[in-house]
């Protein structure tokens, strides 16, 4: 067929069931579709639905009605090309759980004051560049040995490993593209095996922060500029890449690629993106390509 609605929920809770899957059926059709077998890609955690006769974007929509407040993850696209070439990562509240700026705050005492700015800026009420100068002359005086503390609490979200090593042995590439800092971005880079890091600089003097980032900074219009740069570096075009973020400096690139996942994402996001993972970890990025289970691998292996 020539569509294909994957339903997806977190694999640490399993609540997909066969009347779940009934439920989304049933919606698809009352758009007109004609719809094919479930295929289980994870017991109790992921399915694909194959289906034509209705759009996607239409059909998604009805599918997310019909559920309800099930805690179930709908996406719907073309059946065919679902594998992508290219992984183009945010790093903060995605592939890690945490905002590494409100972490290196804790460490001045100004955590509180700091996260309600990077709350606004990730919901697109503030300008981006302007709020993360903001919050980093605040930091000023700060020892750099608050950033070895806060790379040493980096948590990775669940399924994060699982994403980049299953694209990494099936020949994509990864990138990982962040507002963030480079400390944390090449650390995150070593341990998930990423094949780039980008982000902005932290300048320092004297062992210290100045309470300044070097210019440029990376933001919405560089997020979008790298997804473009390294689809045409590796020959394969934006609509072979899957992006994933959660803030509205992500939107940019999340619109422009193939597969663009609103991760956990602020409201606004969520709603703008052509994909969104609410429920779910990092593994249903997996799933929207089409890989089972079965074929996760491990980091490091």
């Amino acid at each position: 067929m020539q569509h294909v609605l994957t339903l997806t929920t977190d694999p640490a809770r399993r609540r997909l069931d066969d009347a779940a899957a009934a439920c989304a059926a049933e919606a698809l059709r009352r758009c007109g579709a004609r719809v094919g077998h479930a295929d289980w890609l994870a017991e109790a955690v992921a399915l694909d639905l194959p289906f034509d006769g209705a759009e996607p974007s239409v059909a998604v929509v009805r599918v997310r009605e019909a559920l309800g407040d099930r805690p179930v993850d709908a996406n719907a696209q073309g059946a065919s090309g679902r594998r992508r070439r290219l992984l183009i990562a945010d790093m903060d509240s995605t592939i890690i759980t945490s905002e590494s700026l409100d972490e290196l705050a804790e460490y001045a005492g100004l955590k509180e004051v700091i996260s309600a700015i990077t709350a606004r800026a990730m919901r697109g009420e503030l300008d981006f560049e302007a709020a993360l100068i903001e919050r980093v002359a605040m930091l000023a005086g700060l020892p750099e040995t608050a950033i070895d503390a806060v790379l040493a609490g980096l948590q990775l979200t669940p399924g994060a490993a699982e994403l980049v090593a299953t694209m990494k042995a099936n020949g994509a590439y990864c990138a990982l593209v962040s507002g963030g800092f480079t400390p944390m971005t090449s650390a995150i880079r070593a341990r998930l095996g990423f094949d780039e890091d980008r982000a902005n600089r932290l300048e320092t003097a004297d062992g210290a922060l100045t309470g300044t980032v070097a210019l440029p900074i990376l933001g919405r219009d560089a997020k979008l500029a790298a997804l473009e740069e390294i689809a045409a570096r590796l020959g394969c075009g934006v609509a072979d890449a899957v992006a994933v973020g959660d803030g509205a400096n992500d939107l940019a690139m999340l619109q422009a690629a193939g597969l663009g996942v609103a991760f956990r994402a602020k409201p606004a996001v969520r709603e703008a993106a052509g994909f969104r993972i609410d429920h779910g970890d990092l593994t249903g990025l997996l799933y929207l390509q089409g890989y089972r289970a079965a074929e996760f691998v491990a980091a490091g292996a």
